[in-house]
């Protein structure tokens, strides 16, 4: 996973060569930064996560195992690529939801190499047993593998090469206590502020080689859901949009008409979140309403409503949620241009059906 400075291909002809095939995530992975003074924001977490590698660097030690928290796309796995480089050590990537047996875990185990990476994304979904096995191989480097069954089972204590375990998850509440408690250093990755992520796009752009402008680029980040990955995403539509329609030029007028052409409006907001806020406040007159009816109105699954649209709703202020379901806050009727049940009598659609969910 990790270039010599001799060998690695530039950035730029990494990105030209994957757009030429048409490879978005070939694409976005040659976006991501390269090293700590590379990677935008996040600069508490950058700044301690330095002073880890640096000591550990001196000390010719391996790297305390890392713990990294935070919403999907904020550069967890960016990080970890990072980590690697830092450290001069080759990476292996691999996913909780892939390790269903302990043997699954002792397998990539007894075949690390000493001082190599291991990043664990999503590791809160990893199986009981294989994450009880993680505990030792952490703190003792040591696995016990058990050869049989029954009560002819034997444990054969297998020894491992000193390694780094990078553990990333978009919900840390759900590690148990004692898998939390072994990583050295816990770091939790904060939403961006639309001015870092202007510094975002505006790199991108560099890359992709598209011409944008300040007030373009600000466009672009003002509707990014604080996300670093959705911006590099809306800046490869409208360089697509300002090739086809414009002079390959994007300005405001021009990053505005293309996300409007890929519905994303001017908070961020796309289809699935309005059609959520619009079946909240049309047909349930603001709400409260349960989870699962709300996701049946809009027809899509319970948990693309509950893991997709609502965090962003809720942070942007326009649901909030209470013990008898969703409701809409008065931002969100003014988001839509509709008019409150309490100020016009029986809301929006006039269906009168706030009576069935509301008190």
């Amino acid at each position: 996973m990790n270039w010599d400075d001799e060998t690695a291909p530039a950035a730029e002809d990494r990105i030209v060569g994957a757009s030429a095939e048409g490879d978005d995530q070939a694409v976005e992975a040659a976006l991501r930064p390269k090293d700590l003074n590379e990677f935008v924001g996040q600069e508490k977490v950058r700044q301690q996560l330095d002073l880890v590698l640096r000591a550990a660097r001196q000390r010719g030690a391996t790297a305390d195992h890392v713990l990294l928290s935070g919403a999907p796309g904020l550069g967890k796995t960016t990080l970890s690529m990072i980590i690697a480089a830092e450290m001069n050590a080759p990476i292996r990537i691999t996913s909780g939801p892939a390790i269903q047996h302990a043997g699954d875990l002792a397998a990539i185990l007894s075949s690390l190499q000493e001082g190599e990476i291991l990043f664990l994304d999503e590791i809160h979904r990893m199986s009981r047993p294989a994450e009880e096995m993680l505990y030792m191989a952490m703190e003792d480097f040591r696995v016990d593998v058990i050869v049989g069954k029954g009560p002819g089972a034997t444990a054969i204590p297998l020894e491992l090469p000193p390694f780094t375990l990078v553990g990333a998850t978009t919900r840390a509440g759900l590690l148990p206590p004692p898998l939390r408690d072994r990583f050295g250093f816990t770091g939790h990755m904060e939403f961006y502020e639309p001015a870092e992520l202007e510094r975002v796009v505006h790199r991108s752009a560099g890359l992709l080689d598209v011409e944008i402008d300040t007030a373009g680029a600000a466009e672009i980040a003002g509707r990014s859901r604080g996300t670093p990955r959705i911006a590099n995403r809306l800046l490869r539509r409208v360089r697509d949009y300002a090739q086809v329609k414009a002079d390959g030029v994007i300005t405001r007028e021009i990053a505005a008409a293309a996300l409007g052409v890929y519905e994303v409006d001017g908070r961020g907001l796309d289809r699935l979140d309005r059609a959520v806020l619009q079946a909240l406040l049309k047909l349930f007159g603001g709400g409260p309403v349960g989870l699962s009816t709300l996701a049946v109105a809009v027809g899509e699954e319970r948990e693309t409503v509950e893991e997709v649209a609502e965090p962003f709703l809720v942070r942007e202020g326009l649901l909030a949620r209470t013990p008898r379901g969703r409701v809409a806050t008065p931002a969100a009727w003014a988001h839509l241009g509709l008019v409150p049940p309490q100020a016009g009598g029986t809301g929006a659609s006039g269906s009168g059906q706030q009576g069935l969910f509301g008190a």
